[in-house]
């Protein structure tokens, strides 16, 4: 009788990236901040505030501090204004603006800045231009001390517009209706990385941005498309648990089953092809976890 030798038992892959105790919120734009919503037919009253509601919800202080980062806008006074009065409106007193015009002024003012991001319960990135974001941040100080609280406590972080799209990696920052059509014309940068292997994109369904998500899906299948309506959001847990919030709908794109494109052959204003995309439609109340299929490592 012939005995056969086992070898050393498999063990499962270990995922070592720590899991984020903090809450992401990411809005698709264009969210409520305390108008009518009455004057807009898909709208009832009861939507008056309801995605910046659910964002001062999910903080865990019952007296919080908020900072506003309004640097990605040219206006940043007037939008930190509007944010000033619907967080009032919603009983939060305490409400901060930091807002910066060049990277010389983000790294003189790192540690007043920092001080700032160490005391209070959760930061708010308003719209604009997402690469200014990633101009002035990227590689500070600040960013760091944020992503180290976002992962070590209770942080709750929000953007909407460009302040969402600024969150994840990719990051969208050329590419409109006009060209989005044509192989190559999308274009992406490093974001905030808060998100990984996720690209996010915004105001989705009023700009018809489906096939500028689509392509850049296909530029790189491990990466999961996240395209989300105005006035709605997408909470995240954990780093990966996704739940649906606000008025309108929110568009996933998995791009792991494409079997052919041409997204490659970019150069003579080919029309994009892609097969096999798989896609969902999803609303308040519907969750999700973001595929993992990209192991972490150093």
């Amino acid at each position: 009788m012939h005995t056969v030798k086992q070898g050393p038992m498999k063990e499962e892959p270990i995922n070592e990236c720590p899991v984020p105790k903090g809450i992401l919120m990411i809005i698709g734009g264009h969210e409520n901040k305390g108008e009518n919503p009455e004057k807009d037919h898909n709208r009832k009253k009861e939507d008056r505030l309801s995605v910046l509601k659910v964002f001062v919800s999910l903080i865990n202080s019952q007296d919080p501090v908020i900072e506003i980062v309004t640097s990605a806008s040219s206006e940043g006074d007037v939008l930190f204004g509007e944010y000033l009065r619907a967080f009032h409106d919603l009983g939060v007193k305490r409400v901060g603006h930091i807002h910066h015009d060049d990277r010389e002024k983000v790294l003189h003012e790192a540690a007043s800045c920092i001080d700032r991001i160490k005391q209070t319960d959760a930061v708010f990135f308003s719209g604009g231009d997402q690469l200014k974001l990633t101009f002035l941040y990227g590689g500070t100080e600040l960013l760091l001390c944020l992503k180290q609280r976002y992962i070590r406590e209770q942080l709750v972080i929000g953007g909407t517009s460009a302040g969402a799209m600024a969150m994840s990696t990719p990051m969208i920052y050329a590419g409109n209706k006009d060209v989005q059509q044509i192989a190559g014309e999308v274009k992406i940068t490093t974001g905030l990385e808060f998100l990984k292997d996720v690209c996010i994109d915004t105001h989705f369904v009023d700009r018809g941005r489906f096939v500028r998500m689509a392509q850049v899906v296909a530029t790189n299948p491990t990466c999961i498309g996240i395209g989300i309506e105005e006035d709605t959001a997408i909470i995240i847990r954990n780093g990966i648990e996704a739940e649906v919030c606000g008025t309108g709908i929110l568009i996933t794109i998995d791009g792991r089953h494409i079997r052919s494109s041409n997204i490659t052959e970019f150069g003579d204003n080919p029309k994009v092809t892609i097969r096999d995309l798989h896609v969902d439609v999803l609303s308040e109340g519907n969750s999700f976890i973001i595929p993992q299929t990209n192991p972490p490592h150093i």
